[in-house]
């Protein structure tokens, strides 16, 4: 009879030992990959909250739309994107008065000008002072007509685009909402 032996290039004790490892570490590979996934949905959250501050409602609902997909039980990124839809437009509208309000006017002088006139000149040099990235369009309701006959007087310098508008208001007794396509004015 012939007696023929496989001898094994690796030895069982190092095979059992790698089982054994293996079944140890799985566990802390998918644990580590659901950490991995809950942290990465709180970075999207946060970006999301940033964008809300911001006043960019489009990438608050991207990043918090994000986050849920990373973690789908996010539940501050589920409520965060529920308020966004609820308040989409007035985020939009603090967005864009922030914009507005962050071109610098370097001089801005009115003499007896019109309402109108200060308006037209201001969003002439906001354009200008932003590089044509803030392209303010104003529109005026006044119906009775009662900002018409009103002359504004003003000499201004290095002053926030907020600012020069807060002042125009004040003189004409009117007051600015900042809507989606304009800026509207209108009477207090």
């Amino acid at each position: 009879m012939l007696d023929v032996r496989v001898k094994s290039l690796i030895p069982m004790k190092t095979i059992l030992s790698v089982i054994v490892a293996a079944t140890l570490t799985t566990p802390l590979f998918a644990q580590s990959a659901v950490t991995d996934a809950a942290r990465q949905a709180e970075v999207f959250y946060r970006q999301g909250l940033a964008a809300e501050k911001a006043g960019d409602p489009a990438a608050a609902n991207k990043a918090y739309a994000a986050a849920l997909k990373e973690n789908p039980n996010h539940a501050n990124a589920r409520y965060s994107l529920g308020q966004l839809q609820l308040n989409f437009g007035a985020i939009a509208a603090q967005g864009r008065e922030a914009k507005f309000g962050a071109v610098v006017i370097p001089v801005f002088n009115l003499a007896a000008a019109s309402l109108a006139e200060a308006l037209a000149g201001l969003q002439v040099i906001i354009e200008r002072q932003s590089k044509g990235e803030v392209v303010p369009n104003f529109v005026i309701q006044d119906p009775q007509q009662q900002l018409a006959a009103v002359r504004i007087s003003l000499n201004l310098k290095s002053m926030p685009a907020k600012g020069v508008m807060q002042y125009l208001m004040e003189q004409a007794g009117a007051k600015a909402r900042y809507d989606e396509h304009a800026v509207v004015v209108m009477p207090r």
